[in-house]
């Protein structure tokens, strides 16, 4: 606090050009942890995406607005605020209003594409496909992506580790006796419980003669295989799951986001437009 207050009285205490050159030296600070938060960020997603959901749509979009942010920070931010040099901080500011323009529509086609589960105020151990909206659920769609992402699914082995299930009193569903699925394992990895199919081990389950037909017709049950390199991967559960598993990360990183990154620029900006302006 007392730190705080010095501070405070400093900048007090400094002439009209000190205070510009303070100001644009904080926005430059501003402009350089959101840079390296955002590549952060766009990393993590990277590495998520290749070991869980095969979706990498998102981090190629933060990777590269982190780079420039990084970039103009120390080539033309810095030199330009240290040697007061007028078109390096002019190249800065331009560049970060298209870099700040870029991240705030990430975020939002980021929500867009995601989308919103119409139940997600509901817990749920299984997903369904109808249950979620959003331009990347539309993307799952064309056969030829979905095919992609559910051969890299079977390639990074997602329903390695599935434990034994058991029944659930309170919902009657089958559930990992020691922790719960993933939502990819849970909609790749086995049947939907309306299928009425008999569990016999992990990813193993054998058909119920006496299930009712209107229950043996519904699609994924049909598209259901033991087979190891099948399971349900062409299942719509299986789309879900994605779904899901990508909107619980999207929802981890937007929200610290906008705190961390999103407003400090946007408010950052104007006043550094009008340090370089005065």
């Amino acid at each position: 606090m007392g730190y705080g207050i010095k501070d405070h009285m400093k900048y007090l205490a400094m002439t009209p050009e000190q205070k510009k050159r303070h100001t644009k030296a904080m926005g430059v600070v501003i402009t350089l942890c959101a840079g390296i938060w955002i590549l952060i960020g766009g990393i993590w997603l990277a590495a998520r995406g290749n070991s869980t959901d095969c979706i990498r749509f998102l981090q190629w979009s933060l990777i590269p607005i982190g780079v420039t942010l990084l970039a103009i920070v120390f080539f033309a931010g810095c030199y330009g605020v240290r040697n007061d040099d007028g078109c390096l901080q002019g190249l800065y500011i331009f560049v970060l209003f298209f870099a700040v323009l870029a991240f705030v529509a990430f975020m939002i086609f980021g929500f867009v594409a995601v989308g919103v589960n119409i139940k997600d105020d509901e817990p749920a151990r299984e997903y369904k496909l109808s249950d979620y909206g959003g331009w990347l659920r539309g993307r799952l769609a064309d056969t030829q992506y979905w095919a992609t992402v559910s051969a890299c699914l079977r390639d990074r082995h997602a329903c390695d580790g599935m434990k034994r299930l058991v029944r659930d009193p309170d919902t009657s569903l089958l559930v990992p006796e020691n922790a719960d699925l993933s939502p990819i394992q849970s909609g790749c990895c086995k049947p939907p419980s309306s299928c009425a199919f008999t569990y016999v081990n992990g990813t193993m389950w054998t058909t119920t003669p006496s299930v009712p037909a209107m229950v043996t017709d519904e699609v994924d049950c049909s598209r259901w295989r033991d087979d190891q390199q099948m399971l349900c991967f062409q299942c719509d559960s299986c789309k879900a799951g994605v779904l899901e598993d990508i909107k619980k990360a999207w929802s981890n990183l937007a929200i610290p986001y906008t705190f961390l990154v999103m407003i400090p620029l946007v408010c950052s900006y104007p006043c550094q437009v009008k340090a370089f302006m005065e």
